[in-house]
């Protein structure tokens, strides 16, 4: 890594050498000209050929090599322990840049002081006038904890007409392609090891939110995201992290009375979606939302002192919380779009 690398684009690796080969050239092609940046690949101990691939076709990349897989979260954290740079970009390995997507993620926040961190607007490589899961065009919260974007409500997907084509400010970015300040990483503790992986991004947007810094999306930069490349949508295990995870991300990032509060009712919630798991036959998600509730009870059992840790005192009110219950408009109130919710 230079010593005056602006921008570390790192990219965190397992068993990925396929998304390295069809995405890293593209990277490496429309990326490292501009803003002083450098491309990292963090391996999580691939057990593929990837670490081979990088050393004869990638010389110039930045190789951080880690012991063991430490998920999505402890992967990052270790690994951009050990880079430099005045930026981090955090770049999934199934994500297809695009010409000119670099500048102005970095121009916005070298004129936006304010700004912890930055997305662009993220379209589906599989569907390319749609938006994409994870991200689309802004990440926002409701008042439960559930998350949705610009462009994505639960699973129903917009086409991407340039109707959310404004810089805004946001609740998340997307861990598929966050641009962050490394000073603020490393001053509020970056990823949560806990989380391993899923919604990660979002309680270290919403620990920045809590400490008064601002995030946005700029849809002047594209990218298009595969998804899925590490777990597929369906998957049980990707039920038990997004179920477990989302409890924690309320019980960290609210007031303890607040947290009490909605975890409460979160009981009733969790019970319809465990209803509509068995309703539909898939049995594995639906006991994969009693044992996220069961790790979750574990986890703040045995890691209550860290999992406080950031945890606001008052109730810090944000305009990119929706305070309504997006279960409830979305399933009741056939609320599909972004546009349809009045925040």
């Amino acid at each position: 890594m230079k010593p005056d690398t602006k921008v570390a684009i790192a990219i965190l690796n397992w068993n990925g050498k396929k998304f390295l080969a069809e995405y890293l050239p593209l990277v490496m092609k429309y990326s490292t000209p501009e803003a002083g940046a450098s491309v990292v690949v963090i391996d999580n101990a691939s057990t593929d050929d990837s670490i081979s691939y990088l050393n004869e076709h990638f010389p110039d990349v930045t190789l951080v090599e880690l012991d063991k897989n430490y998920g999505f979260a402890e992967g990052y954290n270790r690994g951009l322990a050990r880079i430099e740079a005045a930026y981090y970009l955090l770049l999934n390995s199934d994500v297809k840049v695009t010409p000119g997507w670099l500048s102005p993620l970095f121009d916005f926040m070298n004129n936006n002081k304010e700004c912890a961190a930055v997305m662009p607007s993220i379209r589906s490589l599989t569907r390319p006038e749609y938006f994409e899961h994870a991200g689309a065009a802004g990440g926002f919260i409701d008042k439960y904890g559930y998350p949705f974007c610009r462009g994505r409500v639960f699973s129903y997907l917009e086409k991407d007409n340039s109707q959310y084509s404004s810089n805004i400010p946001v609740f998340w970015t997307t861990g598929a392609a966050m641009l962050v300040r490394s000073s603020l990483w490393h001053k509020y503790g970056g990823f949560d090891n806990l989380f391993f992986a899923h919604m990660e991004e979002i309680d270290f947007c919403w620990r920045l939110k809590n400490a008064g810094h601002k995030l946005y999306v700029v849809p002047e930069s594209k990218v298009f995201h595969y998804g899925g490349g590490a777990l597929p949508k369906e998957n049980p295990h990707k039920t038990f992290l997004n179920f477990r995870n989302n409890l924690l991300l309320i019980y960290k990032n609210r007031s303890g009375r607040e947290a009490g509060k909605i975890l409460w009712q979160r009981n009733f919630l969790d019970m319809l979606a465990l209803l509509a798991f068995v309703m539909q036959g898939r049995w594995r998600d639906a006991q994969a939302v009693m044992r996220a509730r069961r790790a979750f009870r574990q986890l703040v059992k045995q890691h209550a002192e860290q999992l406080q840790k950031y945890r606001p005192k008052g109730s810090p009110q944000f305009k990119e919380m929706y305070p309504g219950s997006l279960v409830f408009d979305y399933y009741f109130r056939g609320k599909k779009k972004y546009s349809d919710l009045k925040f």
